[in-house]
């Protein structure tokens, strides 16, 4: 998901998102160990994604902070 479209959600929304994407790190890491991982890149997606919902919070922090 782009920052563009994470920008575009609201705060419960992003928070939701959250919570989705690391929900999937950790079930991606439970099948890494267990061998049953197909796409090792995916792991590299999620952290991504993770940074990039923690990134438009903080934006909106500072931005409020700010006002």
């Amino acid at each position: 998901m782009r920052a563009s479209e994470l920008r575009e959600l609201s705060d419960t929304e992003l928070v939701e998102k959250l919570g989705q994407f690391k929900e999937e790190l950790f079930n991606l890491r439970f099948q890494m160990i267990t061998g049953q991982l197909d796409n090792p890149t995916r792991l590299k997606q999620v952290r991504h994604s993770i940074a990039r919902v923690l990134t438009v919070q903080r934006e909106r922090a500072v931005h409020d902070a700010e006002v």
